[in-house]
């Protein structure tokens, strides 16, 4: 079994990949523990923020958390799949599957799944901590978009224009 260290040494030796935040990992444990901290301890402990559970009945909001929380995993295992596994030969801007709707899938899926967890347990303080997990995966997209148009320019500008960055468009521009 490979450890995450060396898992993370190969992924940092890849000429195919062009890098990321240095602190956009820990960034992203670091909230995502917070997140779920908050959202446990307020939805199911001392719910001091869960007012708006008495207004939105359970069941309303069951199925549109489980199509977010399902929509997230599809998006983070298709993206992380095709970015993670198979070695580019020439290092190119990626627009298929995922990558063509939106250019941050995988950052779109952990918004999804914080906001699916949101519609189980309806928790203020978990949102205002996901509010902040927001701007902080906007603030590493946009970094490293920086990267990618230093790397690959008109072919990533193009790319920029034609895609959205965060919510698919379902029609033509």
């Amino acid at each position: 079994m490979v450890s995450e260290k060396a898992r993370t040494k190969e992924k940092h030796k890849r000429d195919d990949l062009t890098g990321e935040h240095a602190f956009g990992d820990a960034g992203q444990i670091i909230l995502a523990c917070l997140f779920l901290g908050v959202w446990i301890a307020d939805t199911f402990f001392f719910q001091y923020t869960t007012f708006l559970n008495g207004y939105v009945p359970f069941v309303a909001r069951i199925p549109l958390g489980a199509l977010l929380l399902i929509l997230s995993a599809y998006l983070a295992r298709t993206g992380l799949a095709i970015v993670f596994g198979d070695r580019r030969e020439t290092p190119a801007v990626i627009r298929k599957s995922v990558f063509g709707v939106v250019r941050h899938p995988v950052y779109l899926s952990e918004i999804l799944f914080y906001l699916g967890l949101l519609m189980l347990g309806l928790s203020l303080a978990a949102a205002g901590v996901g509010g902040v997990t927001i701007v902080f995966l906007h603030y590493i997209s946009k970094y490293e978009e920086k990267l990618l148009l230093a790397r690959f320019g008109e072919d990533y500008a193009k790319y920029m224009q034609e895609v959205p960055m965060w919510l698919p468009r379902f029609w033509k521009s």
